[in-house]
């Protein structure tokens, strides 16, 4: 009898630990398909390589990552490449791309050529907004347009009396640039905010980049002497960023937001901050930036996003492609799914509108306001 008991308890016993084996396989960890993410590498964009490997510490092995080509605009067929090889592995259900570079939608149309199940999400994207709909279930892109009216609106909550727009005739000549300039008028106009006009050298010109970044540090203090400290300044160059932000800092004018919102788009470097051993921390990377905001005595006269949104497409996409890939999500647009994701990772505030122009409104691709961090 005590050999029956003996023999029964080993019998119970690995039955539990079968048991425990196989509720292993619910977690998101241990399941039967895998979500890739595409990225930048490091020197074209930190933010979403960092969130990629996030994401892979998170959920493991689920998670596979490849970056497109640094020189992605002259090898396409690379990029192609690398999509078509990641979706060769039949686990592979789901891929996030961002940024969605020249190239991804012929990388998209080869592999529904042979498997159209897998579902694809393209953040940041780069060719036509029809072209790439057509081929995406789900597009992103940040609303530059509509920023014409909520960066006045920031500034004006900051104090602002004056709002100065930096750019050149080459950037004023896009569709985007030109129909935001024409927002920044109209609500400046609403407001009461008087709208000034700077003219500034391309940083593709003769001067240069360093001959761009030069007129930024000689010209804003005579705009702010001009005008006063209560001048908010908006530039569309990304490379004028960082002595934008040293200037509005030094003086005490206002900042409401960088041309490509993200805590790490130009602050990290004007106030020479490390990210080191923090890298993809936003958190860490906002608290830094107040600090230093704060040792200016410039507190509540600067701010961004509060997320880097280029991270926030790659997190919210996979959390997304994983629900749709357990079931939980039955379309492969569902924008009210699609939204909470977003709202879980950036804040209630933020929303999303369809893309639309001429031809007409596209369904699955979403223009994003996030909400604004005060420093």
């Amino acid at each position: 009898m005590k050999m029956f008991n003996k023999v029964l308890c080993m019998i119970l016993a690995l039955a539990m630990v079968l048991s425990l084996a196989a509720c292993g396989g619910s977690d998101d960890s241990g399941s039967d398909f895998k979500i890739g993410i595409i990225t930048g590498t490091v020197s074209q964009g930190e933010e979403e390589y960092q969130a990629a490997q996030k994401m892979k510490a998170k959920y493991g092995d689920m998670i596979v990552t490849a970056t497109y080509p640094d020189n992605f605009s002259t090898e396409t067929e690379q990029t192609i490449a690398t999509v078509t090889n990641m979706a060769a592995d039949p686990d592979v259900k789901a891929i996030v791309f961002v940024q969605a570079v020249p190239g991804a939608t012929a990388a998209i149309n080869k592999v529904k050529e042979t498997r159209d199940d897998i579902l694809f999400i393209s953040g940041v994207c780069a060719e036509d907004p029809a072209v790439i709909a057509a081929a995406s279930d789900i597009c992103l892109l940040v609303d530059e347009i509509s920023m014409g009216t909520t960066i006045v609106d920031q500034a004006a909550k900051q104090g602002a009396k004056t709002f100065v727009h930096v750019s050149f005739e080459r950037h004023l000549g896009y569709a985007t640039i030109s129909a935001r300039q024409a927002l920044f008028k109209e609500r400046c106009g609403e407001l009461g905010i008087e709208y000034v006009e700077a003219t500034a050298p391309d940083p593709t010109g003769d001067a240069g980049v360093t001959g761009a970044q030069a007129w930024v540090t000689e010209n804003i203090k005579v705009y702010v002497d001009q005008y006063g400290k209560d001048t908010a300044f908006f530039c569309t160059n990304c490379s004028m960023q960082v002595p934008l932000i040293q200037q509005c800092a030094e003086l005490g004018a206002i900042y409401p937001q960088q041309c490509c919102p993200s805590p790490y788009h130009g602050y990290p470097s004007a106030f020479n901050i490390s990210t080191e051993g923090h890298e993809g921390d936003v958190d860490y990377m906002l608290e830094q930036i107040k600090t230093k905001v704060a040792e200016y005595g410039n507190s509540g006269r600067m701010s961004t996003w509060a997320v880097a949104i280029n991270m926030m497409m790659i997190e919210a996409g996979v959390e997304y492609a994983i629900k749709w890939c357990n079931g939980e999500i039955t379309e492969r647009c569902d924008e009210a799914a699609l939204l909470e994701e977003m709202k879980k990772i950036a804040g209630d505030a933020t929303t999303i509108t369809h893309y639309s122009d001429a031809n007409g409104e596209l369904d699955n691709f979403f223009m994003i306001l996030c909400p604004f961090y005060d420093f």
